[in-house]
This record gives C-alpha cells, structure tokens and sequence, in this order.
C-alpha cells in the first residue's frame, strides 16, 4: 500500500481495525483508550507521515463542547406527555451552559444502527446524555459497543462500565405503598411504566415489599403497565378497574399517567381520594396545579438534569465513571 493512500482518520481506523472514534479520541491522548491502542494508532500515523488538516485536527481533539441527548424515536413529536423530559432538559441545558457545553436534541431512528458513530465522527458531538425509554437498552448496549462516551438516566447498578444517574426507584414505590396502608388502604394498586425498565421493576420491588412487610401478598389483578403516557395510563386504570373494581388505592408510576387514572376513576363514579387513593412519581410542575392537588414521589428534576450534565463532562476529562442514586420524598397533597 502506497502512502498517499492513508492521509485520514478513516485510513488509520481501517488499518488498526478499530473505529473512527477511537482514533480520534487516541490521537488525543484520551483515558478512554487503552495504551497499546494508541501506541499502535500512533505508529500508523507516523509510518504513514498523516498531518492532519484543520477539519480533522478538530475532530481529533473532540472540541465540539455540544452534547447530543438522545430522546424518544424520531417518529415522536414533544407534546404534554413529554413535560418530564422538557423539565429534565432545563436541567441538563443549566448544567452544560455553566461548563461552557451547548446541547443538541437528538430523535435517533432506531433502525440506524450507526447513528452513534455519524454524531460522533462529524465532530458534531462530544459524547451523549441517554434519556429515552423503551429502547433506552438497545441504544446504551450500542453505546457501550462502539466505545461511545455517554451518561444514563434510570440504571442503578453498581457493577455498570458506564456513568448514570438516577433516582431511588425502590425507596420511592416503598414510601407510596406504605403511606397508602398507613392511610387505611386495602386494595392497592400498582400501575407502572414499562415493566422492561429497570426504573419501573424497582419501584414495583418497593410496592412490593411495603405489602410484604405489612403481612399482605401481591394480588396480580392489582398490576397492570403503561408507558409513561397519559392514554396507557387511562387504558391501565381502565383494566385494573374492571379486573379489581373494589380497589381503594394505587400507585401509579408517573405524574402524567396518574392524572389520566384520575380522570377515569372519576368516570366510574368514584372520588379521589375518598373512594380511591392516589400516588403519581416525579412531582411535575403540573402536579400541585391538578385537582385534586397530586400526591407524588419527588425526585429533584432539575437536579438530575444538572448531575447528568456534570457528570458526563467529568467522564470526557478524566475518565472517571460515576453511579449517582439520588434520594426522593412522598409528597402528600390531596390526591392521597
């Protein structure tokens, strides 16, 4: 192979059979990248006598200061069943602007196996902030892939190689149910996200050990899951009705979705709180405004936007991965 045939990134990952990424990030001296890769990066390059141009020299460097977050499938519009994400995102655009970062909205179509690589090769971005639900796995696995450097809301796992942030599901759906048996409840309910998330079987692992502890058993006509949005919320308060119509209390794992059980327990002819109890999570701003006034989990919205933002930034400086697990708090208010 002759030498003018390798002058770019692209010749040298082809050689070291390795990414883009990893050579731009090698020819930065990034942490992320193991010693002999770079040492090996290095050597085809000088082999090859590469100078980089201007375009590229910034690219090597990763000097973008823009970080992608990666919401719901491109298909998605942002509506009002997305005021969870646009009031994490204030927190993450807060978070960013105080480390000199700019953030730029990102709806991947899932069925681009490569969009990862296109963000990050363009030099568009510096690395990502991974917020989707539903194929929130998928694209943390590819992330994790490719070498990509990002941060996750809503894994909680010590043995994780990547950076999260998130809040502490258990604890949350413990402190719903035990202030609903505290408060007289019998038949309580669970409504949750999609039961593939983690967020969404810790919160139920709380439920359920709140009803353990009080010497009651899990009734299966009492479960039922949605999406976070406020149609499968009332489809789900629809089908717990109709499987268990002397329910008395539910838990519903978002503020959005609770709002829209509400509206349907109403429809039944029954009232909130007196005929049924309940709890939302999060604490939206909507939350006190709704009558009756939502009782809800707190986590601290904004904080976390601004802990993902901090957090992401530490990792591309220094390396380090970080779990954060922050702690929540039961609002009561009317609803329960």
């Amino acid at each position: 192979m002759g030498k003018k045939t390798v002058q770019t990134i692209t010749d040298i990952a082809r050689i070291a059979n390795v990414s883009k990424s990893t050579v731009s990030r090698a020819l930065n001296d990034s942490p992320l990248v193991k010693e002999e890769t770079k040492a090996q990066i290095r050597a085809i390059a000088r082999q090859h006598n590469i100078r980089l141009n201007a375009p590229a020299r910034r690219l090597s460097l990763k000097q973008s200061c823009t970080i992608a977050l990666v919401t719901h499938a491109y298909y998605q519009e942002f509506s009002v069943d997305d005021l969870f994400t646009l009031e994490i995102m204030g927190g993450i655009a807060h978070g960013l602007h105080e480390l000199g970062y700019d953030m730029l909205v990102t709806q991947i179509n899932p069925r681009e196996a490569d969009w990862a690589d296109q963000y990050l090769n363009s030099g568009r971005v510096d690395g990502f902030i991974v917020l989707t639900y539903g194929r929130k796995q998928s694209y943390v696995k590819h992330l994790v892939e490719i070498g990509a450097p990002f941060i996750a809301w809503g894994f909680a796992s010590p043995n994780l190689s990547f950076s999260t942030v998130n809040g502490d599901n258990f604890s949350g759906g413990k402190q719903a149910a035990e202030h609903l048996i505290r408060t007289g409840r019998q038949r309580i309910a669970f409504l949750g996200g999609p039961a593939s998330e983690m967020e969404v079987q810790l919160r139920f692992q709380g439920y359920e050990s709140a009803l353990q502890a009080a010497g009651r058993k899990v009734d299966p006509a009492l479960v039922a899951y949605g999406d976070y949005c406020s149609s499968r919320g009332a489809e789900a308060m629809e089908h717990l009705l109709e499987a268990a119509p002397d329910l008395d209390a539910v838990f519903v794992n978002s503020d959005l979705m609770a709002i829209a059980a509400i509206d349907v327990i109403h429809q039944h002819g029954k009232r909130v709180p007196q005929d049924v109890a309940v709890i939302g999570y999060d604490d939206l701003s909507i939350a006190s405004y709704y009558q009756p006034a939502l009782t809800t989990v707190r986590q601290n919205i904004p904080l976390a936007g601004k802990l993902l933002a901090q957090n992401l930034i530490q990792f591309l400086r220094t390396g380090i991965v970080s779990q954060v697990s922050m702690p929540v708090e039961l609002i009561v208010r009317q609803s329960a």
